[in-house]
């Protein structure tokens, strides 16, 4: 079994390497593309090499200066690979230059989910609604919305945003699980959704079971609360 694993692991790692020698010769081929150094920066950050995608990043910043809409690209690249790289404050910094307005709603939906990583709701929910504003059907900034005012303890608008996510793409796990929480507390049938979830995505069904415990705690000393209230 770990020989299988070690092939399959072997054989990714070589499949990986290949991709990037080919990003690299395709600047090569046209150094003068910014594209090029972008779709470097964004394979090296998903394959968690960050450092090496911040220094080609900086690097295509300082050769591209001149170039409005490289700079853009790049910096809203450079905020990515910083906000997966855990440095939050780096990225809303590069998030902050993006300009464009091609870019600007990616940028702002990527600010929102760095103040959301900081716990930082309110400042959050404020850059995700800009976001939306020109989207209003996109389920990912929709989703990011509805666990907002989920965070905010708001469920009758995080109900509203999970269902517009929902209506968009109904297969996604974790709006399914989520928009179960928000029935459950509010008293509603949520088995559906839970099933529905677990069967999308699993990992994240899993995942979520400490929360559902917790909500479902809430739930009853909210309601022996009330109870014990009116009995007196």
């Amino acid at each position: 079994m770990t020989e299988k694993k070690d092939l399959k692991r072997e054989a990714s790692k070589q499949k990986a390497q290949k991709a990037a020698s080919l990003l690299v010769q395709a600047i090569d081929a046209k150094p003068d593309d910014f594209h090029r150094y972008y779709n470097l920066g964004v394979f090296l950050t998903q394959a968690n090499s960050f450092e090496q995608a911040e220094e080609l990043y900086m690097k295509a910043l300082g050769r591209f200066q001149k170039n409005s809409q490289a700079q853009n690209t790049l910096h809203y690249g450079l905020g990515n690979t910083y906000y997966e790289a855990g440095e939050l404050k780096k990225a809303l910094v590069q998030f902050q230059l993006v300009k464009d307005s091609s870019l600007k709603s990616d940028a702002y939906l990527m600010i929102a989910q760095t103040y959301v990583a900081q716990d930082d709701y309110k400042t959050a929910l404020a850059f995700a609604l800009t976001a939306q504003a020109k989207h209003q059907q996109d389920p990912t900034i929709n989703g990011l919305i509805g666990e907002i005012f989920l965070a905010l303890g708001d469920f009758a608008h995080a109900e509203s945003y999970y269902d517009q996510a929902l209506h968009a793409n109904e297969k996604n796990g974790k709006y399914q699980f989520e928009r179960g929480l928000i029935a459950l507390v509010q008293g509603e049938k949520e088995t559906e959704y839970f099933k529905k979830a677990k069967q999308l995505d699993p990992a994240y069904f899993k995942k979520g079971q400490q929360r559902l415990e917790d909500i479902e705690k809430f739930i009853q000393t909210r309601d022996q609360d009330a109870k014990t209230k009116d009995d007196k």
